[in-house]
Parts: C-alpha cells; sequence; structure tokens
C-alpha cells in the first residue's frame, strides 16, 4: 500500500456520517414498483441507505418478508408502501417530483450524462424481464439508459438501480 493511502477504520467511518436517524430523507427516492425477485429489494435497501435515499416499493405480501431477510444492516430503513404505482407516480410528479425511469428507451439519456438530482427526484425502476410498463413510461421525466458493451441487454434491477441512485445522489 502506498504510503500516501490510509485505510478509515469503522469508528471514524461512522463519525463521518449523518448524526441523526431519519424519518424520511424525501430527496431522492428509489421506486422498484413491479419487482420479481426479493433478492433485489434488499439489495436497494442497503444501497437506499448508503445514499441518503429511501426506498418506494408495492404492497405485494411477498415483499416485507424480502425486505427483512435483505436488510443487513438491522436497523430500521425508510420505506414508502405503495397500493397503486401508477397513481403514486403521477401524484409524485403532480407534486413536483422530478421522475427518472431507468429503462432502454428511444431518447434516453446515458447514464454519464445523469445529472444530480436538484430536487426530490423518483428513480423508477421496471419489472427485471419486461422493463417499466409502458403506461409508466408516460409518467417519466426523462429515461435514462446504462450502456453495456457485453451481450446482454441489461443488468439486474439492483445493479441498475444502485448505479443510477449514486449519480442522482452525486456520489459518482
Amino acid at each position: 500500500m502506498s504510503p500516501s493511502i490510509r485505510v478509515r477504520g469503522r469508528a471514524e467511518l461512522k463519525a463521518s456520517r449523518r448524526q441523526r436517524k431519519h424519518s424520511c430523507w424525501g430527496h431522492l427516492v428509489a421506486a422498484p414498483l413491479w419487482p420479481l425477485h426479493g433478492v433485489n429489494l434488499g439489495t436497494l435497501l442497503r444501497t437506499c441507505d448508503a445514499v441518503g435515499a429511501c426506498l418506494a416499493v408495492p404492497r405485494h405480501p411477498w415483499v416485507p418478508d424480502a425486505l427483512r431477510k435483505g436488510n443487513t444492516l438491522r436497523q430500521p430503513a425508510c420505506v414508502h408502501w405503495v397500493g397503486d404505482p401508477l397513481g403514486w407516480l403521477a401524484r409524485e410528479r403532480a407534486a413536483g417530483s422530478s421522475v427518472v425511469g431507468v429503462e432502454l428507451a428511444e431518447g434516453a439519456m446515458r447514464l454519464a450524462d445523469l445529472p444530480a438530482a436538484r430536487r426530490r427526484t423518483v428513480a423508477v425502476l421496471g419489472h427485471e424481464q419486461s422493463g417499466i410498463p409502458d403506461e409508466a413510461v408516460a409518467l417519466l421525466d426523462v429515461a435514462v439508459e446504462i450502456p453495456m458493451v457485453g451481450s446482454g441487454s441489461s443488468l439486474n434491477v439492483a445493479v441498475a438501480g444502485s448505479l443510477v441512485l449514486y449519480k442522482l445522489a452525486g456520489l459518482l
């Protein structure tokens, strides 16, 4: 290791982070509203904590257990329960939130060009196989595409969501 590089210990890292618990960060919300795999929700919950975001999830019977299993931090997280994804997105947009969809769409912005969120922003993530439904695409302010050079056509929701959340939080 280079003499100019110093690894910070857990106590030092903890002291440099937020000093109080929150009930809702409010500024950034990850919204995997059509999830297929519960493990992706747990990964996104961890990323939300890392970037200071909240998680909006649908009221499916299996989602609470997936979040419980995935919350490796073992502390309360900011989770918003959504009964009607399309209605919730429409209300968020009407209230002034920027709605950003992670989707392969014509006219989509490249992830590298996505600016940090300057106001409340909802990052919409679609179904792992079919993406964001057409009715929800109509509610997006912007679509973001994550470039890939491999043979796959997309990343899983947890990885794509994590990349976009870090970019929106201004941490990349």
